[in-house]
């Protein structure tokens, strides 16, 4: 199946999306978490035909790629060094390295202290790393839990899990009921979180970002967008 870059102007704003032709009879457009957007046209179709289809639709996809890209994380680049700042939880710790046999972390008055035998900002990386996943691991079961009650009228089967450090999105969702979260999540306020497991709950019930989802999601979490901003405020 042969797919086209092809690139469609919307104002100041440009539209790349790739092109396939399938022997489907309508025109369909889909716009993906990495702001992607694919095009599926029926064999035969014009050039002209599919971009005055596609300007009719820009709106909607150009739309599509903001909620996307404002649902994308922004994440600092750490040294992992002493005296630099670290979240959990949406509060800031100041890093203390300590040598130690045995490697763990300790948050005390309003410090991260890392017990390392190796004080090589990678083996802290390593560190830190690994307990903000086990930190990680507790409280995102403990939110979907707590949020997956809210969806009883729904008859949603508790979705499986996954958490993994992810550079271009907080969660995601498969047809299939998988669940995945983003590591850096744990370093914002526990609301943050609730909101992002919330988001991707309303995804088993409607999938695609519709007003019927962002209805059922205000429903479900009504400041939702309050802990949106402060989520990208927090981890920015």
């Amino acid at each position: 199946m042969k797919t086209t870059e092809t690139i469609l102007r919307y104002g100041t704003r440009e539209i790349r999306y790739n092109l396939v032709f399938t022997e489907r009879k309508t025109l369909g457009i889909k716009v993906f978490p990495d702001l992607s957007v694919k095009v599926t046209a029926p064999l035969g179709s014009k050039m002209s035909d599919i971009e005055e289809k596609l300007k009719l639709k820009s709106k909607w996809i150009l739309k599509q790629q903001d909620q996307f890209e404002s649902y994308r994380p922004v994440i600092t680049e750490r040294k992992y060094l002493n005296g630099e700042t670290h979240l959990y939880l949406g509060r800031q710790y100041l890093l203390q390295i300590e040598k130690a046999e045995s490697p763990s972390v300790k948050l005390y008055r309003g410090k991260m202290i890392v017990y390392t035998g190796d004080s090589d900002s990678k083996a802290v990386e390593k560190i830190i790393k690994n307990w903000y996943r086990q930190k990680a691991t507790s409280i995102f079961d403990q939110a979907l839990t707590e949020k997956l009650n809210l969806f009883t009228q729904y008859h949603i089967t508790k979705p499986h899990m996954v958490i993994k450090w992810m550079e271009k999105r907080w969660g995601s969702c498969t047809r299939n009921g998988k669940i995945t979260l983003n590591t850096e999540l744990v370093k914002a306020p526990k609301a943050c979180i609730e909101y992002v497991m919330v988001h991707e709950l309303c995804h088993l019930v409607i999938r695609n970002h519709t007003k019927d989802f962002y209805d059922l999601q205000a429903k479900i979490f009504p400041d939702w967008q309050k802990w949106k901003e402060k989520l990208e405020k927090t981890l920015a």
